[in-house]
């Protein structure tokens, strides 16, 4: 993902306004593997089928949102709350 610094630090979550940064390889393998799995939802409860590239994740950690060729989907109902990989251990 090439998302620039500036850009980066003009992104927020829309659903708490918290700033994002990119999840990390090691974040973003552990999410790929749950969703492999099949259990992980978007808020909008949809099973999501396809592993992701890239993901912004809220300063927190608790939500992240896909980015789909080099753009983010900022989009409340696409946010991934990662939680539900922790759920699963």
């Amino acid at each position: 993902m090439t998302l620039d610094r500036a850009v980066l630090d003009i992104l927020c979550c829309p659903l708490t306004h918290m700033p994002l940064e990119k999840l990390s390889s090691e974040q973003l393998a552990r999410l790929n593997q749950c969703i492999a799995a099949r259990i992980v939802k978007n808020e909008s409860k949809q099973i999501l089928a396809e592993s992701l590239d890239a993901a912004l994740v809220t300063r927190d950690g608790k939500l992240a949102y896909p980015v789909r060729d080099g753009i983010p989907v900022l989009l409340i109902d696409q946010a991934i709350a990662l939680g539900q990989c922790d759920a699963e251990k």
